[in-house]
Formats: C-alpha cells, structure tokens, sequence
C-alpha cells in the first residue's frame, strides 16, 4: 500500500513539472493538460477532422488539407472557439505541406506543451483555453524572423479573409 501511495505522488509531482519556454511561454507535460470540456461535447461542436486533429490530437496529411498554400491575407481562427491565432502576415511557406508560422497573434492565446508520442520528444502547440492541439513548433523557421516554425494543422483552424 506504501508503495502505490508513493506512486501516485511521484506521479502527481512529475506531471505537473514545468519550464519558461517559447517567449516567456510555460512548458507542460502533455499528460497533464485538461481540455475545457469533455470529447463527448466537441463531438457534437466539431467536425470529424476537427475532433480527430484537436480532440485526438491527429495530424492532417502533408500537402492535402486546406490552408497550406494559402496566400490569401486574413486571420487564422481556431476551429473550435473562434479565437484569432494566426495571421497570414506572420504565415511563410516552410516545403512541409502545412500551413507554418512565425509566431502566434497572441502569444497567450496558445501553449506550449511537451508531446512524447510516437517514440519522441516534441513540442506541441495547443490553444490555451481549450486544451486542444493545434499542431507542433520547431526550431527550423526563418532565421530573421525570430527561428520558429509554428506547424499547425488547417484542420485547427478557420481562415476569415480580410
């Protein structure tokens, strides 16, 4: 019994460890991210992609969805709550196949979480007041504006052309 005690507290205590990131962002344990309400009502919000992207945290494929060739200027809206995240101004085209950006509109609208699936370590962008995934942000963007590589999935996102 000691034991399965001392578990769940070095359990507890690891997934709630985190660390300042991106822009000052907290960095957490995936495991830990509540999402804002439960699977069974976005289903009923969201779209199948959008459920399997933001719920599930799939990803879309590469050079066929919908906004990765995009060069319309407007905002980028989440799926599930409206909110902008992105902007077309801050959008460049990074050969991936999904739409990537250098930064977020508003850095406090999205968060930066650790993602240990699929056998590695990544760093996982997902909205902040929903707890739902976005996509990933890399190291590899443009040098000379700021190095980041915002990968969303458009399954995420909404586009309002301006």
């Amino acid at each position: 019994m000691k034991k399965l005690i001392l578990a769940i507290l070095v359990i507890g205590v690891f997934g709630s460890i985190s660390c300042q990131n991106i822009n000052g962002q907290t960095k957490k344990q995936s495991a830990a991210r509540p999402k804002s309400k439960p699977p069974s009502e976005w289903k009923k919000i969201l779209t199948p992609n959008q459920y399997n992207i933001m719920v599930e945290s799939g990803t879309e494929q590469p050079f066929k969805n919908a906004y990765y060739d995009n060069h319309e200027k407007g905002v980028y809206v989440s799926a599930a709550t409206g909110d902008v995240l992105f902007s077309s101004a801050d959008k460049f085209d990074s050969g991936t196949g999904w739409p990537s950006f250098v930064k977020a509109v508003d850095a406090g609208k999205i968060e930066i979480v650790t993602d240990n699936s699929y056998g590695m370590t990544r760093d996982e962008v997902i909205e902040r007041s929903t707890g739902l995934h976005l996509g990933h942000v890399f190291d590899d963007g443009p040098a000379d504006r700021g190095g980041k590589r915002f990968c969303m999935n458009s399954g995420a996102l909404k586009f309002i052309k301006k």
